[in-house]
Parts: C-alpha cells; structure tokens; sequence
C-alpha cells in the first residue's frame, strides 16, 4: 500500500466515522487546539509589533505563517512517525484525523437541534438553539427566521465544512486537510473588518479567501446536482446559484447558499440584526414561498448529497483508479 493509496482510504474511513460519530463536544479536537493556538500567539503577537497599522498587519503575517505551519508540520511529522512504525497504524491515525477535519454530521446535528425545539419545545428555546450556531440576533426572529438561520447555516458552511476539507484532503491528506482547517479557524477568530482586526486579522481573512476560491465554487456545482440527488428543484438551483453567487461581501460564502436556496425556492440572507445593529446584506434567491420547519431538513438532505458526490469525485474514483488500475 503506498503513500497516496493509504491517504485516500484514510479519507473514506474518516468520512465514514464522522457520519457516524459527529463531533462529541466532550472529545479532544484539533480544531479547538488551533483555536487555541491562535489565541495564545496574538497575545504574544501584539505585545511584540508596534500597535500601529503598520505594526498590525506584520504582526498578523506572522499570525498567519506560524498557524499554518506548526499544526501542518506536527501532523507530518506525527504521520511520518506512524508510517515508520508501521503503515497500518499510520492509515489508523489519519482516518482519525480526517473524520476529525469533517464537519457533515456535525452540521446535522446542531441544525437538527433547531428542528426539535422548534418542533416540539418553545419559540424561546429554538432561538436560543439557533444562537448556538449563528452570529445574529435571535431575539426577535419568529419561526419562520429561525428556521431560516438554521437552513443559512447548514447551506454556507456546507463548503467549508465539508467540502473544502474534502478536496484538500483528497489531494493532500490530513496534512493539507490540517492546513486548511488552520487557515480557516484563523479567518473565524481574527478575520473581521472590525476595530481590533482590521488590520491585524487582514492577512488571515485574504488566505482564507485564497484557499477558499476553487473549493466554494466547486462546492455550488456540486450542491446544484446534489439537489437533483436529493429530489429538489436542480434546474432553479442552477439558476440561482448562477444568478446570486456573488451577494454576499465574502467573494466565497455565497456559492452553496445560493444553490440550496434555488434547489428549495427560498430567499435567504437579506437584512439582519448583529449586535443591535441592521446590517444590510443582499437576498439570495426568489422569495417564493415562506421558509418552513422542514426545510431545516432539506437542506440537510441536499447537504448530505452533496457531500457523497464529493466523496464519489475527489476519493471515490481516484480510489478505484489506484486499487484496480
């Protein structure tokens, strides 16, 4: 078993246990680790560079090179040690690895949590569910803008976290799965056009957008036919996405909402509180007909489509190609 063989399988094996497994809070996870890097050295970053602009986006530089190289160059050097020992443990340790970068069930999970208790609980507890996992102002929504939340939700974060990972999983295993996911938990944490990291968090944001641009587009095309798979509306997702891709300020978040809202006939997006504050954002999609409490559980079938084709295209072929050449 070579080196590209064992990482694809690894993948399969990962994308196996996260749909069983999801992601348990009480488990340790690289991602909180690198959360945790990250807050530990802009600490140290800011007492070191000057606090000017200047001073600010060197500072975050350096934010940025050492976030992506510690935690790439332990999962090498992790993997590396593994695979002298003996390739069987190595393929072990990187399927954990990879079901660790995958977020499918995960997004299930925390958007099925919403459909409970919008569902079977109050108004009051789907919001405060919702909050859990959106950056807006719940408050105020009625069931409608919940459910709406949680469909954004699952819809956005279908690239980055699942597809995306995928992809440079795929071409890279979990080193380069590692590397992206850094780089994502970076633009998270310190990417925001805000007073404290305007220019502090400008380098992160701009290598996330980078690393983002191929994987976000390639996540709507593929979200557009897992509409079809999942039995939505293919050719209006086709449509919108083509139409609505680029409404939103981040040149990639756009690309699967737009899709799921075209597969489902929404509207998404649009206007909304954040901090107290009505922040005007663009529509995405025709308004028409209201969002509803199963389409929390649409989006979540079209997600689950969408991550199988992946998995079929970036692991599946070249799998079969390798093994039975």
């Amino acid at each position: 078993m070579n080196w590209w063989t064992s990482h694809l399988l690894a993948l399969l094996i990962g994308f196996c246990l996260d749909l069983l497994l999801g992601d348990p809070h009480w488990a340790p996870h690289p991602v909180r680790a690198i959360g945790a890097l990250i807050a530990g050295l802009e600490k140290g970053l800011r007492k070191c560079f000057p606090k000017s602009p200047g001073g600010e986006l060197v500072g975050g530089g350096v934010l940025v090179l050492l976030t992506l190289v510690i935690p790439t160059g332990l999962t090498v050097l992790l993997l590396w040690g593994c695979w002298l020992w003996n390739p069987w443990v190595a393929l072990g340790v990187e399927s954990v690895l990879c079901y660790q970068l995958l977020a499918t069930k995960a997004l299930g999970d925390e958007s099925g949590k919403v459909y409970q208790a919008l569902k079977h609980g109050t108004l009051d507890q789907a919001r405060q569910a919702v909050s859990m996992i959106v950056g807006r102002d719940t408050q105020c929504l009625d069931q409608s803008g919940v459910a709406k939340a949680a469909v954004e939700m699952v819809a956005e974060n279908a690239s980055d976290g699942v597809i995306a990972p995928l992809i440079f999983m795929a071409v890279g295993g979990a080193p380069l799965g590692m590397f992206y996911k850094a780089a994502n938990t970076m633009d998270s944490m310190v990417g925001y056009k805000n007073d404290r990291y305007l220019y502090f968090g400008r380098a992160a944001a701009k290598w996330d957008d980078v690393l983002n641009f191929l994987p976000a587009r390639i996540a709507g095309v593929l979200m557009c036919l897992g509409s079809v798979a999942a039995g939505y509306d293919g050719k209006n997702a086709w449509r919108i996405f083509r139409r609505d891709r680029k409404n939103h300020k981040s040149p990639n978040s756009a690309h699967t909402e737009s899709a799921c809202a075209g597969a489902l006939q929404l509207q998404l997006a649009g206007p909304n509180y954040y901090f107290g504050k009505l922040v005007e954002k663009p529509t995405i999609g025709d308004d028409q007909r209201p969002v509803e409490l199963l389409d929390i559980l649409r989006a979540n079938r079209i997600l689950y489509a969408t991550a199988f084709l992946a998995l079929l295209l970036f692991c599946g072929v070249p799998l079969l190609i390798l093994l039975f050449p």
